[in-house]
This record gives C-alpha cells, structure tokens and sequence, in this order.
C-alpha cells in the first residue's frame, strides 16, 4: 500500500494531501470498500469557492450514493476527468489515480485539525 504519511484524513472518509500549493482531494480506500463499485462520480463545483465540510460532489455505487466533503476550504479547481470513463480507479487507486478534485486552499492550516493516518486506523478499526 501507498504510504500515506503527507495525507490527512476526515471523519467522513475523505483525504487530502499538498502538492505545492495545491490541494489534491479523495476519498479512502475504506470508503470505497464500503461503498462497493463505484459507478459515477458527479462534481459540479469546479470554480467554486466553498467552505470546509461544505459537499462538492456525489459518488454513486451499485446501491447508494454519497455526498463527498471538502476537508478544508477553498476553490475548486479541477475534477479528474480520468472518473468520468472509469470511476472504478476509486476503488482500485483511491490514494493515486483515484483522486477527485484539486483544491486552492483558503487557509492550509485547516488541514492541523484533520486525522493523520494513525488517527484515522484508530477510527475505523
């Protein structure tokens, strides 16, 4: 498995991880575990400016579709257009290919008060 250590994770099974000044949003492998095969993913936020633990996007399985979180605030930037022909790379890549969105972060010290990777094991178990 990927190491995760640049990584924070949210209560709502998302992480988040910095490449330079940007922000390079998903959701965790326990995520996509639960949700089984993911079939869609529908980001309509690009270019919006959103707060923290505001939706930007839904994700939709075999069986439920889930609303996804940012885990900081910030605008929008790019959707991985990769999702749209093969939203699986979620469930095969959540932490690489599977990213969702790129994010310009209002406030990066927002990511101080998200779950390392030892937090977010504690929390799921």
């Amino acid at each position: 498995m990927k190491a995760l250590d640049n990584y924070k994770f949210t209560k709502d099974h998302e992480w988040i991880t910095m490449d330079g000044d940007t922000a390079i949003i998903g959701i965790t492998a326990y995520a996509a575990d639960q949700l089984g095969d993911i079939v869609f993913v529908d980001i309509n936020t690009v270019g919006e400016t959103l707060n923290k633990e505001e939706v930007f996007g839904t994700i939709e399985a075999v069986k439920t579709v889930s609303d996804i979180f940012l885990p900081i605030g910030g605008e929008v930037l790019e959707f991985n257009e990769a999702l749209e022909g093969n939203p699986g790379l979620i469930n095969s890549d959540p932490y690489g290919e599977g990213w969702i969105i790129k994010l310009k972060p209002a406030n990066v010290a927002e990511m101080n008060e998200l779950m390392d990777e030892n937090a977010y094991n504690a929390l799921i178990g």
